[in-house]
């Protein structure tokens, strides 16, 4: 087959091509045609492949069609509006067909419900070698399979910022997944919510996303010279490739990382209609990954089934005195593990925030104050989904506003917080500092 070439060549000629046009070393054009010599003129009928090889070449195309669209829309803005125009010129295979619809057929035979263009799954999950969870060198707790059997990551200009962001948002899932499947029996009901068990389920979780948060944390800390991801260039390169193929379609986006809007669900946000916020972004989403979050719309948070098993609610937690909640506590270890738990949680998603500021938005509002303004082909005032400043700003706020907070002060001071064991959301430490290893792909 092919596919190993072509591999090759998205590893390491199409970064090579873009770096050369982004230098003005070479036109626009350049990627296109060499593109549809190397890579198009030869492939096979999308249904001549397997599952797995046309998940592997959905990737290849995936980030390529990206790369061509971004030259041809960025060499005349007026291209914006007319984004299919960018693959007229190309054609898959001996018979000639028109690049949008053999990628179309392809990511049919991934059997997957993959969108007909580049989507997360394949531009993060499938790209990224196969990560393995452990925790103190024990079992493996999680597993996120990539697609290819190196330990490489193809990505637009083989800039090394372009690989960690890439591996940090799936280190990220992996940890993701293997706190929501510690959490999974209790929300399926094979684990009752009040049990020990559930209790020492409930701070693995917690743990595991202190992990995440310590891990996005150092990303942000990370020098370039060791791998670290530049502002300018995350702004004016990197987000640049997230063009449209479609009018109104959606491009990639880390917001569209499954597990962590089924942790959102399954413990529950103070968000009004979350779910027709989330469903925005169905179109660019896995079959799997739908279906999973619809179920978790249709029914209570954990958080709210645990404040039914207690006959606890907004009210009564309110007008709990401070020997009342310290009782209440003692009582039901469960809920200070719990209030654990949500302020993780709420950490999480402040780190998640704390990046967004750092790599776009600050940076742009220096630009905007200083007359240097927006990028024209993808705007950096907000992310590639549309969500702006104040809409992130909420979310993470959301997260902060769960249905527990009023167990913490000032209802409970410092020297009660061993009741709770609760995380201190300016503490970066990690949680289990779990094992979080490339290990390529088992396919």
């Amino acid at each position: 087959m092919l596919l190993e070439p072509l591999n090759q060549w998205v590893l390491t000629e199409l970064p090579r091509l873009n770096r050369s046009i982004l230098a003005r070393a070479e036109p626009p054009g350049t990627l296109a045609a060499e593109f549809s010599q190397s890579v198009l003129a030869d492939l096979p009928p999308p249904e001549a492949l397997d599952p797995a090889d046309a998940r592997r070449l959905t990737v290849l195309l995936g980030l390529s069609g990206s790369c061509v669209a971004r030259h041809f829309q960025e060499e005349d803005l007026s291209r914006k509006a007319r984004p299919r125009e960018s693959f007229a010129a190309l054609r898959a295979g001996p018979c000639g067909i028109p690049f949008p619809d053999y990628f179309a057929r392809l990511t049919r035979t991934t059997r997957t419900g993959h969108p007909a263009r580049d989507c997360y799954a394949s531009l993060v999950r499938w790209n990224v070698p196969t990560i393995e969870v452990r925790i103190g060198g024990g079992p493996v707790v999680s597993v996120l399979p990539g697609c290819f059997a190196d330990l490489r990551v193809r990505t637009y200009t083989g800039d090394p910022g372009e690989v960690s962001f890439f591996e940090l948002l799936k280190k990220s899932e992996a940890l993701e997944l293997a706190a929501n499947q510690a959490l999974a029996p209790i929300a399926d009901g094979d684990v009752h919510i009040l049990s020990a068990e559930a209790e020492q389920r409930t701070r693995m979780a917690t743990a595991l996303l202190l992990d995440i948060a310590h891990l996005n944390h150092d990303f942000a800390k990370r020098p370039p010279e060791r791998g670290g991801l530049r502002p300018d260039h995350f702004m004016d390169v990197f987000r640049q490739f997230a063009v449209h193929w479609e009018r109104g379609d959606v491009p990639p986006s880390g917001a569209q990382d499954p597990e962590f809007l089924r942790r959102d669900f399954l413990l529950g946000i103070a968000f009004p209609d979350y779910g027709t916020h989330i469903r925005r972004n169905f179109p660019s989403m896995l079959d799997e990954e739908r279906r999973t979050l619809t179920a978790l719309m249709g029914r209570p948070s954990l958080t709210a089934a645990l404040l039914e098993v207690l006959g606890l609610d907004d009210a009564a937690l309110e007008a709990m005195t401070r020997e009342q909640t310290r009782a209440a506590l003692r009582r039901h270890p469960m809920l200070g593990a719990w209030y654990g738990l949500l302020n993780a949680n709420a950490k999480v998603g402040a780190v998640h925030l704390m990046l967004a500021e750092k790599y776009l938005f600050k940076p742009q509002h220096t630009r905007d104050a200083t007359g240097v303004g927006d990028r024209p082909l993808v705007s950096n005032r907000t992310g590639t989904t549309g969500m702006d400043e104040p809409m992130l700003v909420r979310l993470a706020r959301a997260r902060q506003r769960h249905a527990l907070r009023r167990l913490g002060p000032p209802a409970v001071r410092r020297p009660d917080r061993s009741l709770l064991n609760a995380p201190d959301l300016e503490d970066t430490r990690p949680g289990l500092a779990a094992d979080v290893t490339l290990v390529g792909s088992r396919s």
